[in-house]
């Protein structure tokens, strides 16, 4: 849902579902800290949405902030598929218009300096009021062609070849209709769909029309691909946000500095650097030599306790929307049986992979047993633990093997015919010690059961996962507020962020209704009847609702920690240097 991540969907070896998974707020905080150092963060926990404040009076006007991201950006069209990486929707954040947002404490809000409103005026019209002063950085307006564009190319119908990140909402739309010349936009869906406000929002954001017709005839399939495609190899050098793109080097950086053109509230700072530092293990160096001002790196133990000893520096450890998990290929041949899955599972140990990895810097994560809801929220139901999966159990896993017809000998297993299992392949993004930890506990659990498993890292999440090149792998999904269209994103059928291509009419019927249900509660309950059958199929094993970890400078007011698919760069027109 960006994601992916971008954990980063997400797209932080992380990627954005829905594009980003839409995960639903049930109110309350951000998330729970286990560490907190400096003051400028102190507050976080218990005021998520302004901690760390500072009125305009007390900034300078100008300056400049760099900020760590831990991947490049190949692909600069984060509705796409390949695309729909978190640190791709950080550094885009701020130059594609949106109708909402998430704030830290995990709620959906309008963003009026786009959309004046938008309302669900009866269960299937949505209608949206575009500000009046709303432009492209060329002068063109922001119209109701915009969402035309954008629905077209993400609705898996006008533009077959587009492969979106996500689908849904979008191809329950039946109309998009412009009027008041362009600035009315009136959506009318096929069905009600329960998150419609996830349309057209961050996690999914606008890309210019009157661009795109340049690179394509809109009004044809062909032209519509070849436009999506044009968005994901080119640089914008247009922006419709408050900050534009004044200068990208390839595997180093991308500068942004205030859009001249821009309607709304101006940023404060002259600049802000996304500096791609893939190594997570040189960011707190970097912190420390004043060569980045932020960081917001996959906490790693080391990492975390360089940065509490550092002065001037304040850090925090939240929970929100991003969670990690592993995911089978099920093309890949010895995978294709549901009892393999289901036995490499039940003896993978979660309880003891967390004490491992994050339990060493956090004592508030503990086993995540949905793969739709997180524990704050409401619909919150444990889909795992009935299973058996990621209990760590290898005699009940061994019993489900032989039971199946299934042999080891001599540390190999065999299958029902006599075929030894091949040697799978599990992946992880590179540098991410975590991440490698996880991989090699799962490689040590698969051996027990006579399954050779080898560790591979890879520099290209996006394009590994879209392309399959794996058995086994481990990411996040980082999320936005908003659940039933973000799991058609993720576990329907077909779908672009199905990387690996789980099927089941059955799911896909449960998902359906709970996408057209107006009832939270009765959407939830179908939505967690279609989650336990998927869970049942061994697909997808949630390990835990990541940690999150924000560690900036002392000098730089109203940033702050966001656990979800926005990050902290949400309200990037708002940071600036205190006096």
């Amino acid at each position: 849902m960006l994601v992916t991540t971008r954990s980063r969907a997400a797209k932080l070896g992380a990627f954005v579902a829905g594009a980003a998974l839409l995960l639903s707020a049930c109110g309350g905080g951000g998330g729970n800290s286990a560490v907190q150092t400096g003051q400028a963060f102190a507050d976080c926990d218990k005021n998520p949405n302004t901690c760390n404040s500072a009125q305009a009076d007390q900034l300078t006007q100008g300056g400049d902030v760099t900020y760590a991201i831990e991947k490049n950006v190949p692909n600069w069209n984060v509705t796409s598929a390949e695309g729909n990486v978190f640190e791709t929707g950080m550094v885009t954040k701020g130059i594609l218009p949106y109708t909402f947002y998430a704030t830290p404490d995990l709620k959906p809000v309008l963003n009026k300096d786009f959309v004046e409103s938008a309302e669900l005026t009866n269960p299937t019209t949505i209608v949206y009021k575009i500000n009046p002063k709303a432009v492209w950085s060329d002068g063109t307006p922001l119209s109701a062609d915009d969402f035309i564009y954008n629905w077209k190319v993400q609705n898996g119908k006008d533009c077959p070849d587009c492969t979106p990140a996500d689908t849904s909402g979008y191809d329950q739309l039946a109309s998009v209709v412009g009027s008041d010349g362009g600035k009315t936009v009136t959506a009318t869906l096929s069905t009600p769909f329960t998150d419609w406000k996830k349309l057209w929002g961050s996690s999914g954001a606008m890309y210019p029309a009157h661009l795109a017709k340049q690179h394509g005839d809109t009004n044809t399939p062909a032209g519509l691909a070849s436009s999506y495609k044009w968005f994901g190899t080119t640089v914008p050098t247009w922006t419709g946000g408050p900050w534009k793109i004044s200068k990208f080097v390839n595997n180093q950086s991308i500068t942004e500095v205030p859009n001249e053109k821009y309607w709304g509230e101006k940023p404060k700072l002259n600049s802000v650097i996304f500096r791609v530092i893939t190594d997570a293990t040189q960011e707190p160096t970097a912190l420390q030599n004043n060569e980045v001002q932020v960081i917001y790196p996959q906490p790693q133990v080391d990492l975390i306790n360089q940065v509490k000893n550092m002065p001037n520096i304040s850090s925090f450890i939240g929970l929100g929307l991003t969670w990690e998990h592993f995911d089978f290929n099920l093309k890949s041949p010895a995978l294709g049986d549901k009892t393999l899955r289901q036995a490499l599972y039940t003896a993978i140990n979660r309880k003891d992979m967390i004490a491992k990895t994050v339990g060493q810097f956090t004592n508030k994560v503990e086993p995540l047993n949905n793969h739709n809801f997180m524990p704050q929220q409401q619909g919150y139901k444990d889909v795992v633990s009935s299973t058996g999966q990621g209990s760590g159990d290898i005699e009940k896993a061994k019993k489900m093997l032989t039971d199946a017809g299934y042999k080891l000998a001599n540390n190999q297993l065999s299958d029902p015919s006599g075929k030894a299992i091949p040697e799978l392949r599990i992946r992880y993004t590179v540098g991410n010690q975590i991440r490698q930890n996880e991989c090699e506990l799962f490689a040590q659990t698969a051996a027990q059961l006579g399954v050779k498993v080898k560790v591979q890292s890879t520099d290209d999440l996006g394009q590994t996962t879209t392309s399959g090149d794996y058995d086994v792998i481990v990411f996040a999904w980082v999320s936005s507020p908003f659940p039933f269209g973000g799991a058609k994103q993720l576990w329907g059928t077909g779908q672009g962020s199905n990387y690996g291509k789980y099927t089941s009419k059955q799911v896909d019927d449960l998902m359906a209704q709970a996408n057209a249900e107006t009832d939270q509660t009765k959407a939830a309950d179908l939505l967690n009847q279609a989650d336990q059958i998927m869970t049942n199929d061994a697909y997808v094993l949630p390990l835990y609702q990541k940690p999150t970890f924000i560690a900036s400078s002392d000098k730089i007011a109203n940033i702050r920690n966001n656990s979800t698919l926005d990050g902290p760069v949400y309200n990037m027109q708002e940071w600036g240097i205190r006096k």
